[in-house]
């Protein structure tokens, strides 16, 4: 289906890539695997034409990979989003349960981090505080 370019049209894939850092590939996955929130308009050539609506999920989107979301929970979200109104207890439900697992890899990461700065602390005091690199502090 062709969809003429509107007035909040942005962005090429290409120029979409370039201000989202994903590939042109990756765009296509995400349309493709149901996880956009509209079909993405196209050009009279077909080409595919996004809004800063469509960039601004896509956005949300890699934030919520690389935070470690399942595709299939950004794919049920997605789904629930595009119902529209009525469902907001379904979508806050999925965050919360997502913002809970990111908090407890957080904590996770923070011990981590505490037992490097151990370490680096041991290595300081080792060779007579000598610091050859920057290091900042993590610690609460």
């Amino acid at each position: 289906m062709t969809t003429a370019p509107s007035a909040t049209t942005v962005a090429t894939i290409a120029e979409a890539a370039e201000r989202t850092g994903l590939t042109t590939h990756t765009l296509r996955y995400y349309e493709r695997d149901g996880l956009m929130l509209r079909e993405i308009g196209r050009s009279s050539s077909g080409h595919r034409l996004y809004t800063e609506d469509d960039l601004s999920w896509v956005v949300l989107l890699t934030r919520l990979r690389a935070t470690g979301m399942p595709i299939r929970e950004i794919r049920e979200y997605a789904a629930l989003c595009r119902a529209g109104g009525g469902n907001e207890q379904d979508r806050l439900a999925l965050l919360r349960a997502h913002r809970a697992r990111v908090l407890t890899q957080l904590d996770e990461v923070t011990e981590h981090l505490a037992a490097i700065d151990g370490k680096i602390d041991i290595y300081l005091s080792l060779t007579s505080g000598r610091d050859d690199g920057p290091r900042e502090s993590a610690r609460a």
